[in-house]
């Protein structure tokens, strides 16, 4: 790993390899300076196909984060009231030996799944974000939690759709002529995409964005779609409705590769331009122009992002999204198709991780309930037999990314939940801990990495030393499987024995990737083509539905509006008029950069059209309340032509306990889920706004 040795300042930095953890589809290959086992510089590897030698403006700056005072290095519990944030310092021995205790008497008193972990994509490392911890909780019989927060109905169109998690590769972009960024703020979310597009908008492609909110991205683009939120169904199936109509579909890839044409081209009928302008804003003329540019530009891809997703009928309208390129046979082109995810391409065996059957020799003997946990709130004040009584936090902050945020922390607040946190920071979870116990940083362990914005796959090893007694997540729960008594063997595993596990699938998309081959290049594209070929993943059909043909799905796709929309239930509209977007900010992951003063500045703003701040008495820059029937927060205006009349923006998420009243966005969004998927509808979200005092 060592690059060379000279005269630098007495001596030329060491150059290490690591690969960015979080939670975002570019997976970055990194490279840092390391100087006395100190990092000095983090940057891009200019080698990687997609990195290309550049870091979006949060990781770049990730050192700042790795060295900060405010780091976590030591256990602690709690001294002070549930979400006071007191602690004292206390010993790894204490630590492990007081959680131990108190699961094992929840357990005994309760029954296991009264023990509930919750965790998240805080690393996309899959040893510690799938591994260790998975094991553990399956033989402690600990209730499973289903992770759909954020991409779950997605995924789950996707599947039904074309049977696969795959997509058009970031590296084809450039080859397209026409570009669609749906729902997708790519210089914000999927930054590593954006050369690539200006590369396509050089050789005479154009691009456009379809969004509510004129983000970054779309300020950019050739035209933006500013979209009613939650009415994407509406615009795909206005879409179909003008490429069949005109027969401007591919009949030969449709007949050979798809299922159920004939009911979506019955369903589109009842999509006319004009009912299409009235659900979604698009005028008639607009919808029917992109229609018919999409269908005829040839190749044309979509960029489709989650954002699309997190209404409630957000699932079926990534399933018509999906649609559109077999529609008009674009999976058959370099250039063409859709990008959502190319998760599903990583064939590890997952299985052989997890060990699902560590169930069985549980005190439940049995496959554990599961606790989708996007309702976490009614979790923890609501459910029963059993109750939960105990709750293991990692790879999340549901204090301030959960929905329904009053509930999360009624439930949080209980003095009969044990909660343990561990974490690098003292967030707004890490506050209501009984126990809390420091992680390493994605610089500091081994991991492996898939990413879900291209198909290859990475292997990080530390490139600098856990400060203090910080410990891995792969640690920590091998440490408490040894504390309650687990003697199967697989605890004793070493980060390498997983990563072989995971390595060991047959799948033909990983021969030949060893850990050894890791080792020596870092990153190695999966077998998905021929060495510098492209990949075409359906280009020949080969989708991955029971039929092997993409399944159109027409019977699920009908629209109706989201209950908190404009064209909602009349009731909600008539006393929270506003649609509210709180979408992800540029300047933090999640909430992984919430205490960062330009991510804390950023979350701290409801953007508003200037006809709705007037007629409320609103300027920029006025404190304002926003409020629905779950809750209100306080934020700060911000007036300008980001957002169409009747939307209101709240980039997210801000710690709670930085807020003027301790409160962030997600104290007004709602645990509903998703028709498909179970996931959050976030931007199902009605509210009201009114002007403080001073």
């Amino acid at each position: 790993m060592r690059f060379g040795k000279g005269l630098y300042n007495g001596e030329m930095p060491e150059v290490r390899h690591s690969v960015c953890a979080l939670d975002c589809p570019d997976c970055c290959s990194l490279l840092i300076n390391v100087q006395e086992g100190k990092g000095s510089h983090l940057r891009g590897n200019p080698e990687h196909p997609v990195t290309r030698g550049f870091l979006c403006g949060k990781v770049a700056r990730y050192l700042d984060r790795e060295y900060s005072p405010d780091r976590l290095l030591y256990p602690q519990k709690r001294s002070g009231a549930k979400g006071e944030g007191k602690f004292e310092r206390i010993s790894w021995d204490e630590a492990l030996d007081t959680i131990a205790g108190r699961l094992r008497r929840v357990s005994d008193e309760y029954g296991s799944e009264a023990i509930l972990p919750y965790s998240f994509a805080g690393t996309m490392g899959l040893l510690n974000g799938s591994g260790m911890d998975r094991r553990f909780f399956h033989r402690l019989g600990a209730s499973r939690l289903d992770r759909t927060i954020c991409s779950s109905a997605g995924g789950a169109a996707l599947k039904q759709t074309l049977g696969f998690r795959y997509g058009t590769e970031p590296e084809q972009f450039r080859e397209s002529k026409l570009i669609i960024a749906w729902a997708a703020n790519v210089l914000g979310t999927n930054v590593h995409l954006w050369p690539f597009i200006v590369e396509a908008r050089r050789n005479g492609a154009r691009f456009y964005t379809i969004d509510p909110v004129l983000n970054r991205t779309g300020k950019l683009a050739d035209k933006n779609f500013a979209v009613y939120p939650g009415s994407d169904l509406a615009l795909a199936l206005g879409l179909a409705h003008v490429i069949i109509g005109e027969k401007l579909h591919d009949a030969e890839y449709v007949a050979k590769y798809t299922n159920g044409f004939d009911a979506l081209d019955k369903l589109a009928r009842e999509y006319p331009p004009e009912r299409v302008e009235q659900l979604t804003g698009i005028a008639r003329e607009e919808v029917v122009s992109l229609a018919r540019e999409y269908a005829t530009t040839r190749p044309a891809v979509i960029r489709l992002n989650y954002g699309v997703q997190r209404s409630e009928r957000g699932g079926s309208a990534a399933r018509a999204i999906a649609a559109l390129p077999a529609l008009i046979g674009s999976w058959r082109e370099v250039g063409g198709g859709l990008q959502l995810s190319t998760s599903s391409a990583f064939h590890f065996n997952a299985a052989g991780l997890e060990l699902a059957q560590l169930q069985q020799r549980s005190p439940l003997g049995r496959e554990a309930r599961i606790v989708n946990m996007v309702e976490l709130g009614k979790a923890l004040t609501q459910l029963n037999d059993p109750p939960v009584k105990a709750m293991v936090v990692y790879n999340s902050n549901p204090a301030a990314v959960a929905p329904n945020q009053n509930l999360v922390l009624a439930g949080m607040r209980r003095e009969d939940l044990f909660t343990v946190v561990l974490e690098q920071f003292q967030n707004d979870s890490a506050d209501y801990a009984d126990i809390l116990l420091p992680a390493t940083t994605f610089l500091e362990h081994t991991d492996l990495y898939l990413a879900y914005g291209h198909y290859h796959l990475q292997l990080a090893r530390p490139a600098l030393p856990a400060p203090g007694e910080t410990k891995s997540n792969v640690e920590v729960f091998r440490l408490l499987a040894g504390r309650m008594g687990f003697d199967d063997p697989c605890f004793a595993d070493s980060e390498d024995d997983m990563l072989r596990t995971l390595l060991d699938s047959g799948h033909p998309f990983l021969h030949g990737i060893t850990l050894e081959r890791l080792e020596r290049e870092h990153s190695v594209r999966l077998n998905v083509a021929p060495e510098g070929q492209p990949y075409l993943p359906f280009v020949h059909g080969g989708f991955g539905t029971a039929s092997g043909k993409c399944e159109f799905g027409a019977e699920t796709l009908d629209y109706r509006p989201p209950a908190e929309s404009r064209l909602g239930a009349p009731e909600l509209r008539a006393r929270f008029p506003l649609e509210l977007i709180p979408a992800k900010s540029d300047d933090s992951m999640n909430s992984t950069f919430g205490n960062d003063r330009t991510a804390e500045a950023q979350t701290s703003t409801l953007f508003l059209h200037t006809e709705d701040a007037r007629v409320r008495g609103i300027a920029n820059g006025d404190r304002v309340r926003v409020f629905n029937q779950r809750g209100s927060c306080m934020l700060i205006a911000g007036v300008n032509g980001v957002v169409r009349p009747g939307v209101a923006l709240a980039p997210s998420v801000r710690w709670n306990k930085l807020a003027h009243d301790h409160r962030n966005v997600n104290v007004l969004t709602s645990d509903r889920l998703t028709d498909i998927g179970g996931g959050a509808t976030f931007y199902s979200c009605l509210v009201d706004v009114e002007k403080c005092g001073d």
